[in-house]
């Protein structure tokens, strides 16, 4: 414990029941600048703390001036984590002097909390990051959500920091979890498309994180941290060979992986809602009419000796529409095994998933690690596959939410984060540990079936998953906790971004943010304690695709947050919030408008982006879209030439890059009961 100073004037002490507190280890430790003040005398001096003296947890204090007389102090943590309660005997001999009480003062008074000035960089706590997938930032009980119960994430706001403006740097989830480990915008990594793509779609195929990129957990790994990644990766896996995993999370700085290399689709279940699925269906069945076409029309040729050639081009004709036709009859099934699996580090253990146990596997592993590394410096990455459809939930969560499959899942990853912050708990290690919970990006509307919706909410911010600039798509939930060192109960109202995580964790854990490449994400620590006025970013640009659709600026001197839009979907049916009868909209096309002038919203006022200012209704229209515009051209400056990952070069699948746990195509097996 660090030097601190207490003045206690006696007899005047706040009695307080003492409850369940629970004593913590870590405030065994010395006092040695203590004063004892009694009304009208000097105080106290040489008091000097010792160990080993009361139960456990306490620390005892000796007066050597004041001849007999002992002072013991017996402190607590309370459970919040916000209070230390101090119990003071004042002995001399056998006899009890002047009072025995309870007394609660902050934890600042002992300077167990750090002061607000005090630096943090390199303090080392564990970090446990949490990130859903698909969740809409109107799914959660602390952003508003009063019909589906949400009770762990609230406890974690509750107990902590809330950021009201958290923004996603791209609205699905291949670029922005690229952004999220590396603190950069995806477009500087070439984690984005410039054809349609947006996401890898195959785990077998060439695209991925690049070798060259810098996470932030390679930087804490080399800082002694022991790294984990739990879930969802989506960031790539092979290059050359189904076997030499260069863009695999043991190659990005995790020493363990366990979970899912590409991510749950609704193809995992044969959904009726498909993301590959039922367009390579139809296209097989297209190629099939047009084979059987070919062939009677080669056998009419022939019959009619109208064509003077052998039977052998209808034979080949047929042969290739029976194939297809089979094709597209186990093209499920083959999209099954090659995506939906799990895998221990290099090892595939479970191909393909049985999902009926994932989610206890998953905590297992959770626990497993946690256990493991209890003396810690530790690094967990917990990337939930909840809530993307095929919203795989397990049976004491069926029928339990108001708002059907969707709602029961939300509430049963809401339950295991309650269980991960048990084991914290379990382990000692909650006031050690950093927790962050946010969602990759915002929750689905085209996630739509007749009257059921299976995606998520955006309370009331317009669009959604996959619309690069509007605001439902890229505005997330973001929360902090560490007891103890970060507010309990405070709200940040200025923008912040999931990239600002990179430098936030890196020098926390005593790293140095990379110095030769651009970090777009910001140190979040002193916007966090409140020690710094306002949030750092003054521009935030967003990205679909490769195109920039928008840009916001904080005008921090009025308190106004600007949002300009270039670009936007268009939205269908007309009149329509998304872009129904597809799977996401579209970032370029026919079917995206673009706005010159570019479309302006005072978010601070106007946070639906319902009502576009203009020259006549703002005055300051030309200073706003002048500020802007010089921001991306800087912006645009700093930007290098890079291959794109998820274009169709490197996003189509290939046979030899397919990992399989069995001689290839027969990818079958399960073995998860060799876990940690």
């Amino acid at each position: 414990m660090r030097a601190a100073v207490l003045e206690v004037e006696t007899p005047t002490f706040r009695t307080l029941s003492p409850g369940p507190e629970r004593t913590s280890a870590w405030t065994r430790g010395h006092a040695r600048d203590l004063r004892l003040v009694r009304p009208g005398q000097a105080p106290v001096q040489g008091i000097k703390g010792e160990r080993g003296h009361g139960p456990p947890g306490t620390l005892s204090v000796r007066g050597d001036s004041v001849q007999s007389r002992i002072i013991r102090l017996y402190l607590f943590l309370s459970p919040s984590g916000n209070t230390l309660i101090i119990l003071i005997d004042l002995v001399s001999g056998n006899r009890a002097l002047c009072f025995r009480g309870w007394l609660a003062v902050t934890i600042g008074v002992l300077s167990l909390r750090p002061s607000d000035g005090r630096d943090l960089s390199g303090s080392r706590p564990n970090i446990l990051l949490l990130m859903a997938d698909d969740l809409g930032i109107g799914d959660v009980g602390c952003y508003g959500n009063n019909t589906i119960r949400t009770p762990n994430i609230d406890r974690l706001a509750r107990d902590g920091v809330r950021l009201t403006q958290h923004i996603a740097a791209a609205a699905l989830c291949t670029p922005s979890r690229a952004a999220f480990v590396t603190g950069r915008y995806p477009v500087r990594s070439g984690m984005v498309s410039s054809d349609g793509s947006r996401v890898l779609q195959w785990t077998g195929v060439a695209g991925g994180l690049p070798t060259d990129e810098i996470t932030f957990a390679e930087i804490l790994q080399g800082r002694g941290y022991t790294t984990g990644l739990i879930g969802k990766w989506h960031l790539g896996l092979n290059c050359e060979s189904s076997t030499d995993h260069c863009h695999h999370p043991l190659h990005h700085g995790f020493d363990h992986f366990y979970g899912m290399p590409l991510s749950l689709m609704g193809d995992c279940a044969h959904w009726d809602m498909s993301e590959k699925r039922a367009n390579l269906e139809r296209r097989l069945h297209v190629l099939a009419q047009v084979l059987a076409l070919a062939v009677l029309t080669v056998s009419a040729g022939k019959l009619t000796r109208l064509l003077s050639v052998s039977w052998a081009p209808a034979i080949g004709l047929t042969v290739g529409c029976v194939l297809s036709l089979a094709a597209a009859s186990c093209v499920g099934t083959m999209i099954v095994h090659a995506d939906c699996f799990l895998m221990r580090n290099h090892t595939i253990t479970e191909q393909p998933m049985v999902f009926a146990r994932t989610t206890a596997l998953i905590l297992k592993e959770v626990s497993s690690f946690v256990k493991r590394n209890q003396q810690g410096p530790f690094l967990l990455f917990v990337s939930f596959l909840h809530v993307h459809i095929p919203l795989v939930t397990t049976e004491n969560f069926l029928g339990k939410s108001l708002h059907g499959l969707y709602g029961d899942n939300v509430q049963e990853m809401d339950w295991m984060v309650g269980q991960i912050l048990d084991t914290l708990d379990t382990e000692g290690l909650t006031n050690s540990t950093l927790v962050y919970f946010t969602s990759d990006h915002g929750g689905s509307l085209e996630a739509r079936q007749g009257n059921h919706q299976y995606g998520g909410w955006n309370g009331i911010y317009k669009g959604g998953k996959g619309m690069g600039g509007w605001e439902g798509g890229i505005r997330v939930p973001g929360i902090f906790r560490w007891p103890g060192v970060l507010p309990a109960g405070r709200e940040v109202h200025e923008p912040t971004s999931l990239m600002d995580v990179f430098p936030t964790v890196v020098r926390l854990g005593g790293g140095e943010v990379p110095q030769d490449r651009v970090i777009d994400g910001l140190d979040l620590l002193p916007l966090l304690r409140g020690t710094a006025p306002h949030a750092q970013h003054d521009v935030l640009l967003h990205y679909c695709e490769s195109f920039l659709h928008a840009a916001r600026w904080f005008q921090q001197d009025r308190g106004a947050l600007w949002k300009v839009h270039f670009q936007t979907p268009a939205f269908h049916p007309e009149g329509a919030g998304a872009c129904y009868g597809r799977a996401v909209c579209p970032c370029s096309g026919d079917t995206v408008t673009r706005h010159d002038p570019p479309l302006l919203f005072d978010l601070s006022r106007d946070p639906s982006e319902a009502h576009a200012l203009t020259p006549d209704t703002e005055p300051s229209f030309y200073h706003v879209m002048a500020r802007v515009a010089q921001a991306v051209e800087g912006h645009r400056r700093t930007l290098r030439p890079v291959s794109l990952q998820l274009d169709t070069l490197s996003n189509s699948w290939r046979p030899w890059l397919q990992p399989c746990c069995a001689p290839f195509p027969l990818c079958w097996c399960s073995r998860d009961g060799d876990g940690p």
